[in-house]
């Protein structure tokens, strides 16, 4: 039986853009708001003191579930020589 919270294609794609954001932090008041405070609703992601929202494991473990694991841009290139 399915028991995880359906993620919208709007929220998959901010919890991507919150994965690539890393340390730096998505800041408030973009588009995605709605998203970001959904995705924090759920567990996803949180808001820092400094204002911006960051993944938390628990999103990590979703990003990676559900849009799949990135591979960085330097083993990328290995992979093809």
């Amino acid at each position: 039986m399915w028991d995880e919270p359906y993620l919208e294609t709007c929220c998959r794609s901010t919890l991507h853009r919150l994965l690539l954001c890393e340390d730096v932090g998505r800041p408030q008041n973009l588009r995605d708001q709605p998203c970001l405070e959904r995705l924090c609703g759920m567990g996803f992601a949180r808001l820092r003191q400094d204002g911006r929202f960051e993944i938390t494991p628990a999103g990590q473990v979703r990003h990676d579930r559900e849009i799949g694991r990135l591979v960085p841009m330097a083993a990328k290139f290995r992979l093809r020589a």
